[in-house]
């Protein structure tokens, strides 16, 4: 808690938040209503248990993000979830995105790593990271679930699971929206969605974007190339059918994207050009396109009026393909060994299923029983150049790997009451792992590598409810992420990792549903982690020795009156448990990491917070809104140094809206409202032969304008 007495402007916000609502859960903001109407705190519903509950009744850290949160708040990406999740990180490098819950997540950006976060899209799991950040519109919820989820989720869950949810399609109506956004920057953005209610048995939801930016960094170099801008293409289907006197309820979804951008926008750290953080030197082509579609078909069966038999199946197919000016300066010198250019090719095909037998009744136990199966294939090849002076058309070295995963497992969970007031929780899940590699490495030689790894996965919990609106729960729970190879043949693979979490949480809605509270305390016990390096400048993977994290979590949500305010805080402590001899990026050494030396990505504090009031003159609602987010320092790497370090960031971010009738509104934003700048990621991977920071967003304003009809 050092860190907060450190900042004025964040204790000063902790306390006004603190002193409007205490502390603890993030909720739905509630529609505009007439001033002698009395507000109440909508109930979210969350599906974390593979059936839809209360999110107040299920003994989970969890923090659910609904469609109004992300238009009140004006979250435009998964980037943003840190505005709204407290003891989150979320960092974009080249084509991953890295998603860290409680200091556990993704350890590196090599086309063949897993995430420690499990990512779904409407009960789709999306394995690879750089296939998740494509989905951010026309969404109707984003739960994230804190800890790991190893009973229901499976792997890659050992710091938590997030999974976002789209509109489901109205059989009753027939109705949608267009919205389009301009702002500075060149920033426009086209958003609209319909539904046809077309019958009792039949009805279709499609969606579509289109956004284009340019970059916040100028390029004063040669190269026409322009990083850091944003060129995105997306739609969506869901088509929903009815039958058999509806006890069959089917979904068939599909999805395309495409992102045609000019890469990341990365400060040399040695730049003698310019000191300005928005001003890079290239003389190379950078760019990074990323295509793909997912394709699924869900089918539930109420076998009886409590038992329902669910099978999903999802097919995704994707492609990136990156370029990067390796030493990131306007000179064409060769760069021995790593190469001035670098390129990589990724091509990626998932098919998933799933069946769940599932069971709810108001008799004393509830419980689900599934099987999953993940059949998935990478196809990667990175190259580097150091003969062509501007654009790449040959490499001087090749990587070419062909990954072939498969995963299954088996799991169930039962919810047993006991007595009025409590529950017990016990789920187990056992998982079978398999990935081969094919390496072909010029110069240098053909590798195969094969793993197989088992694990027994599960969770145990107890709850209490205190009152009807208060409920207490205590957890146990183990995560699990499968190990795999890593691109340099001279590499040893690596092993799976754990995480155990014991944690104790308070749920509570108060005050006639005016006051939502929410707190969680956490230990977590993570062994083998798997920690990023580099090996002749490739992404490497290894296993380092245990972790240990403790941490407290608070979020609230209060209406007073036509206000509303919310607030979020995390604290966490998320170190090294044991030394341990990892290799040093900067200095390509192995070096001495000792027992107490903070975990890499795990900010001490987060915290984030907001108030509005609506203004009410007849059907006409006017909100301006002030919110405000923390996040303190943390480090790339275990190694602790200025080029490891990622800033601490303090941004303010202000809009006006403007519901003007049922069917027309408009909004006014400015983000990061003082213009602060504050680092993102400090890198050093395949694309980076000299390592760089990334910057985020300067001050951004926009205008938009919605209308909905009916």
């Amino acid at each position: 808690m050092h860190a907060l007495l450190r900042h004025r402007r964040l204790a000063t916000a902790v306390a006004l938040a603190l002193s409007a609502s205490a502390a603890a859960a993030h909720a739905q903001d509630p529609a505009p209503a007439a001033d002698d109407q009395i507000q109440v705190l909508d109930e979210i519903r969350v599906t974390a248990e593979r059936r839809s509950q209360n999110v107040q009744k299920v003994p989970i850290a969890a923090t659910v993000i609904t469609a109004e949160d992300i238009d009140r708040r004006g979250l435009q990406n998964l980037h943003d979830m840190m505005q709204a999740v407290p003891s989150i990180s979320v960092n974009q490098v080249n084509r991953s995105m890295y998603i860290n819950i409680r200091g556990v997540g993704l350890a590196q950006t090599a086309p063949t790593s897993s995430p420690g976060i499990a990512f779904y899209i409407d009960g789709q799991l999306v394995p690879q990271e750089q296939s998740i950040s494509q989905s951010f519109y026309d969404l109707q919820s984003i739960e994230v679930l804190r800890g790991p989820q190893g009973t229901l989720t499976g792997q890659n869950s050992t710091g938590g699971a997030i999974y976002v949810r789209t509109p489901a399609p109205d059989h009753d109506a027939t109705f949608g929206y267009v919205e389009q956004s301009l702002g500075d920057y060149g920033w426009s953005k086209s958003l609209g969605a319909v539904n046809f209610g077309i019958n009792e048995n039949v009805a279709l939801r499609v969606a579509a974007v289109r956004e284009v930016r340019d970059s916040f960094t100028t390029n004063t170099g040669p190269s026409p190339s322009d990083p850091g801008n944003t060129d995105f293409t997306g739609a969506r289907a869901n088509l929903s059918l009815r039958g058999f006197d509806g006890r069959l309820q089917v979904n068939l979804r599909g999805e395309y994207y495409d992102s045609d951008t000019d890469n990341n926008a990365v400060k040399r750290w040695n730049d003698t050009v310019s000191s300005d953080p928005f001003s890079i030197q290239e003389d190379a082509i950078s760019y990074m396109r990323q295509r793909g579609t997912r394709t699924s078909a869900e089918a539930t069966y109420a076998l009886t009026d409590t038992l329902d038999l669910r099978w999903l199946s999802s097919w995704q197919d994707g492609e990136t393909v990156d370029q990067a000016d390796g030493d990131r300066t306007d000179t064409a010198l060769p760069r021995p060994g790593t190469g001035r250019v670098g390129y990589t090719n990724t091509q990626i095909e998932n098919a998933i299923h799933e069946v769940n037998l599932i069971k709810t009744s108001d008799g004393p136990v509830d419980w689900v029983l599934g099987g999953f199966l993940l059949d998935g294939r990478i196809d990667a090849s990175v190259l580097r150049d150091n003969n062509n002076t501007v654009d790449f058309v040959e490499s001087t070295s090749t990587i070419v790997t062909e990954m072939r995963n498969n995963s299954k497992s088996v799991f169930g969970q039962a919810n047993v009451r006991v007595g009025e007031r409590s529950e017990v929780v016990v789920g187990a899940r056992r998982s079978w792992d398999r990935q081969s590699y094919d390496r072909l490495v010029s110069p240098g030689g053909v590798g195969t590598t094969t793993l197989e790894s088992a694990q027994t996965t599960g969770k145990l919990a107890f709850n209490y409810d205190f009152a009807d609106n208060v409920m207490g729960y205590l957890s146990a729970s183990k995560g699990y992420k499968a190990g795999g190879g890593n691109l340099p043949i001279v590499a040893e693979s690596f092993g799976p990792e754990t995480n155990y979490v014991y944690e104790a949480g308070l749920k509570s809605t108060l005050f006639d549903r005016r006051l939502r509270l929410n707190a969680a305390a956490f230990y977590s016990d993570y062994r083998d982690m798997q920690l990023a390096s580099l090996a002749s400048g490739l992404p490497l993977t290894q296993n380092a020795a245990s972790g240990k994290a403790r941490g407290i979590e608070l979020e609230a949500v209060a209406l007073l009156g036509n206000a509303s305010i919310n607030a979020g805080l995390g604290w966490l402590d998320a170190e090294f448990g044991a030394d341990a001899i990892l290799q040093n990026t900067l200095t390509n050494l192995n070096e001495l990491v000792r027992k107490g030396d903070v975990l890499p990505f795990s900010p001490d504090v987060t915290f984030n917070a907001g108030v509005q009031y609506d203004f009410v003159f007849g059907e006409k609602v006017l909100t301006p809104r002030l919110q405000y987010t923390y996040v303190s320092e943390s480090y790339s790497t275990p190694f602790q140094s200025e080029r490891t370090k990622i800033s601490s960031r303090s941004v303010f971010d202000a809009k006006l809206s403007l519901r003007y009738s049922d069917s027309l509104s408009f909004d006014a934003f400015v983000n990061n409202l003082f213009d602060d700048t504050y680092s993102t990621m400090q890198l050093m991977n395949a694309s980076s032969a000299d390592g760089g920071t990334l910057y985020g967003a300067p001050r951004h304003y926009g205008v938009r304008v919605r209308y909905d009809f009916y």
